[in-house]
């Protein structure tokens, strides 16, 4: 922890002329490390004696210290992590694949397979093929097959070749076929209740035994919209410990229409048999999946096993589990067709667009997904962590303001005129400076104020509140901050009445914040991404005559 600390410490004691400032060590520690905020208290004596050390030091023993021990600790972290994102077997060129289906973009959750296939083809010089799993009619979105290939490139994943399988379908019914003539995969007919029955007691059904010119027979009839309610199965082992491996479907009839073939096929693989076809033809070398799909790969072994395939390396990663946001794709497409959701990019939602939308950066997710890798362990994903390196990216660029929410307006008897400036940026001076005219009447929150109590006007002087109704009467106190912290007084934002700017913030969680900001916010452009501070960050999302529309980031 002190390694972790050490560094962190140096940095402030430079800042601020060799003199660290425990406080200040602890807020940055835990803001590049938001899993250590419920021991906060726990740490701060470690800190304390960290920086006390520090202290001791010349400014310009701190420099060489930071020099020496930032760059080893930065060289022992990227080692650390190389070690955790290593292929196993690396012997030729690796080929990889993400493969998704056309249901709607990418959301969060397929972000790791995504960033991760791509780092590790990256990695070692390989090729990564995105492949659209396509071969289900009835859980296509025709757009989709645009939108994940955008979602991509916004992430920074970078694909070599694009495969779709909905135009390999004659390739499936070839090895179709040959499982058949070999003797192993049969037409079945049977009803499924009855299947399922016989399986689970591992007893073959009538139709296992069928000649093999009899199945190729059925399976012609299949491939020309014959036949109804038939399915074929894959010769497996009848009495295997799992029963759903038992016999499983590798094709089956739908007739609803393909978005992109029509009514063209009538006989569509299903994912263990179309999977280990496609990865041996197109040359897997690795595999990644979640661990729920260990189950399929043993499914599929049976594949590899008949054509005498070697199989690629498979690697089964924890369960990444994802709270407090939407991600099931037909839930979302729902809620769109009903009015529910804006669209694909509702900030409500947990699709990468929506997260763009926001304000989140693709380098943040990218690097989130990096440290959660490929453990075996399972994963609860932590939007505090995905938000701490977003910070890290947006923070020096975002200019601050202002911002009241469910405004009520002030009035302040007793004070003079004073006109504020504040810097768009406390460390860059280069974004220029902001003004803020306090005429005696201000917006602030609504929610803030209670009658016969001392504030704080951020930045400008203490006031006591005396009435509150639909406008709130103040009197002028003093300018002294200390009178404030004395008396307890809380620090609100305000912002003048006049020149006042219309401003909504979408929240993730439903709700939108109204209020006004400062008069200088006029100035920023959809897309900025600035701070409201004491609030959080914002993309500006839309401008008009009626105001800005902004997208809550994070705080």
């Amino acid at each position: 922890m002190e390694e972790k600390i050490l560094p962190i410490a140096l940095r402030n004691a430079i800042k601020y002329n060799g003199k660290a400032n425990p406080k200040a060590v602890l807020g940055i520690f835990l803001s590049e490390n938001p899993e250590y905020r419920s021991k906060a208290k726990e740490l701060l004596p470690i800190i304390e004696k960290v920086v006390e050390e520090v202290n001791k030091l010349s400014l310009e023993d701190i420099k060489k210290n930071l020099e020496e021990i930032g760059d080893n600790c930065k060289d022992k972290e990227k080692r650390k992590k190389d070690r955790d994102l290593e292929l196993p077997d690396v012997k030729d060129k690796v080929v990889m694949r993400f493969a998704p289906n056309p249901s709607g973009p990418l959301h969060i959750g397929h972000a790791r397979a995504a960033v991760l296939n791509d780092y590790f083809v990256k990695k070692y010089n390989g090729r990564l093929i995105l492949r659209l799993e396509d071969t289900d009619p009835k859980r296509v979105l025709p757009e989709a097959y645009d939108m994940i290939k955008e979602d991509l490139e916004w992430l920074g994943v970078k694909v070599d070749e694009v495969v779709i399988q909905s135009d390999r379908m004659e390739i499936y019914y070839e090895y179709g076929r040959k499982l058949i003539e070999m003797g192993k995969a049969y037409v079945c007919d049977c009803n499924p209740e009855e299947f399922r029955e016989l399986r689970n007691k591992g007893i073959p059904c009538k139709c296992r035994d069928r000649a093999v010119e009899d199945n190729l027979e059925l399976w012609e009839k299949m491939l020309n919209g014959e036949l109804e309610n038939v399915v074929v199965r894959l010769k497996t082992d009848i009495k295997h410990k799992n029963p759903s491996i038992r016999d499983f479907p590798i094709f089956r009839i739908e007739k609803t229409p393909h978005p992109r073939t029509g009514d063209k096929y009538c006989v569509y693989p299903l994912m263990n048999f179309s999977v280990p076809v496609d990865d041996y033809l197109l040359g897997m070398t690795h595999v990644l999946r979640g661990k729920d799909h260990i189950v399929n790969t043993e499914k599929q072994a049976y594949i590899y096993k008949y054509f005498d395939w070697e199989m690629p390396n498979f690697i089964h990663y924890g369960i990444l589990k994802i709270e407090d946001t939407v991600l099931s794709t037909s839930s979302m497409y729902k809620g769109i067709k009903e009015g529910v959701y804006e669209g694909w990019d509702d900030v409500r939602l947990g699709t990468l667009r929506a997260l763009r939308r926001r304000g989140i950066k693709p380098e943040a997710i990218y690097e989130i997904m990096k440290r959660i890798g490929i453990k075996q362990a399972d994963v609860k994903f932590s939007w505090e962590n995905l938000y701490a390196i977003n910070k890290e990216l947006i923070d020096k660029d975002a200019r601050r303001f202002f911002f009241v929410w469910n405004p009520k307006k002030l009035i302040i008897e007793g004070a003079e005129k004073k006109v504020l400036k504040l810097r768009m940026h406390p460390d860059r001076p280069d974004f220029g400076e902001r003004e803020l005219i306090f005429d005696g009447e201000v917006y602030v929150v609504g929610d803030e104020l209670e009658e016969n109590k001392m504030y704080r006007l951020m930045e400008l002087f203490n006031i006591v509140v005396e009435k509150v109704d639909d406008i709130a009467l103040a009197k002028y106190h003093s300018d002294d901050f200390k009178i404030a912290r004395k008396n307890k007084a809380k620090i609100i934002h305000w912002i003048p009445v006049k020149d006042s700017v219309k401003v909504k913030v979408l929240m993730p969680d439903g709700e939108i914040k109204e209020g006004f900001a400062e008069k200088d916010f006029a100035k920023v452009e959809v897309d900025d991404i600035i701070q409201f501070e004491r609030f959080g960050f914002v993309r500006i999302d839309k401008k008009d005559e009626n105001g800005f529309v902004c997208c809550y980031a994070h705080r």
